[in-house]
């Protein structure tokens, strides 16, 4: 009896270490953020004893939970809903049932999951872009991309491109009767990077040059030089998102090696070549006062990792590696950052940057936000602030597109 009334205890003390993880004080729905946080923490937790011990890997723990979520193509009657290929890659269609007079505005969304995680079929993006579809009476392509590990960089990077570029062919827009002069590319977390590659790739590619009218990041993710950005320092343990278990999926994306997760970490992961583009991310130079928050700026330390990864440079991973001139072009763009965010600083860098080649931007900056909140929108733990973030969203694609 004994025995069993010191395991409960114990195993009392483990939740409760979980359960009672601080959050920001004026974080939104605090209650639901503190069990979520548990509930993330846990997974991890999981994760790693069963990859430890040879049963599963660490991200596919989570992929099998989040399978679970993925919803079926189920039309309405307001919007059509169809699963299918452009060549081999697959994408849900949502098509507006309405008649229109005029051609439709469409919206390609790229979703997020550090590159190794997610899916447009869960239910979170199925009813985001579903509502979209259905408010702009516009047709949305959801992108069901490769994921690393077993599909390394640049693959999801080139089923994002070829989509798109496969969706801008005339024969394709006439089909879905889509006006060419109103078509964003928009996309969440490390979605809201790749969206951000392909419209700098496409701005900079004489054929399809002017053809994206607008680009929408959510929280977006965009560099992986400088592991020490404040907000990374001040949001290490979250909520929602913890640096530890970013830096193990996203570093998936360029090697199963635990070395660079490991530096990474550390912000020893750049190669002693790599100096002459801190310039892009120096957040002393970018950031707004407030959210230096007295923090002092350090390079990334250089030459630790003997391992070589080329992709570390490139502008096609972290595209806050863009030049001014790349910049310059771009379309027409809104950026949704959370104040209590590892990514924030990702976000807000990249505003100035572009306002600072007139780029016009518009930004939405959650005071109370935090990151992922827009994939809890079902029940049973749904947040109030993914609705907000969605409403914004779509409100200003509305207004814009």
């Amino acid at each position: 009896m004994g025995h069993k009334t010191l395991c409960f205890g114990f195993s009392c003390i483990l939740f409760a270490y979980f359960i009672y993880s601080p959050v920001p004080e004026n974080v939104e729905e605090p209650w639901k953020i503190i069990f979520l946080n548990a509930g993330i923490k846990m997974t991890s937790l999981l994760a790693t004893l069963f990859e430890n011990i040879g049963l599963m890997r660490y991200e596919e723990v989570f992929l099998t939970l989040e399978s679970l979520e993925f919803t079926k193509p189920v039309s309405d009657e307001n919007i059509t809903v169809i699963d299918t290929n452009f060549s081999d890659i697959p994408v849900r269609l949502y098509l507006p049932k309405k008649k229109s007079e005029i051609q439709r505005p469409a919206i390609i969304f790229i979703h997020g999951g550090a590159f190794a995680l997610g899916s447009c079929k869960k239910g979170a993006y199925d009813d985001l872009n579903r509502q979209t579809a259905n408010k702009l009476n516009a047709v949305v392509v959801g992108i069901d991309y490769r994921l690393a590990p077993q599909h390394p960089f640049p693959a999801a990077l080139e089923d994002c491109t070829f989509v798109v570029k496969y969706f801008l062919q005339d024969k394709v827009l006439a089909k879905y009767r889509v006006d060419a002069a109103r078509i964003c590319i928009a996309g969440d977390s490390s979605g809201g990077a790749l969206a951000t590659t392909v419209t700098q790739q496409l701005q900079n590619d004489p054929k399809l040059k002017d053809r994206i009218k607008a680009q929408a990041l959510i929280y977006p993710g965009l560099q992986s030089v400088d592991s020490s950005l404040p907000s990374h320092r001040e949001y290490k343990h979250g909520p929602i998102l913890f640096r530890e278990m970013t830096v193990k999926l996203a570093s998936l994306y360029l090697t199963e090696d635990n070395v660079l997760p490991q530096a990474a970490l550390r912000n020893e992961h750049m190669p002693t070549e790599s100096r002459h583009l801190f310039k892009f991310v120096n957040w002393s130079y970018f950031l707004p006062e407030k959210y230096k928050n007295n923090h002092v700026y350090t390079e990334p330390i250089l030459g630790k990792l003997n391992a070589s990864y080329p992709a570390l440079m490139d502008s096609r991973l972290s595209p806050l590696l863009a030049s001014d001139s790349q910049l310059q072009s771009l379309p027409l763009t809104y950026i949704l950052t959370c104040e209590h965010d590892p990514l924030r600083d990702d976000g807000l860098i990249y505003i100035s940057r572009l306002r600072n080649v007139g780029v016009q931007v518009s930004h939405d900056h959650i005071e109370e936000g935090v990151h992922g909140a827009m994939s809890f929108t079902r029940a049973p733990m749904f947040l109030h602030l993914g609705f907000k973030i969605r409403n914004k969203y779509i409100a200003w694609l509305e207004e814009n597109l």
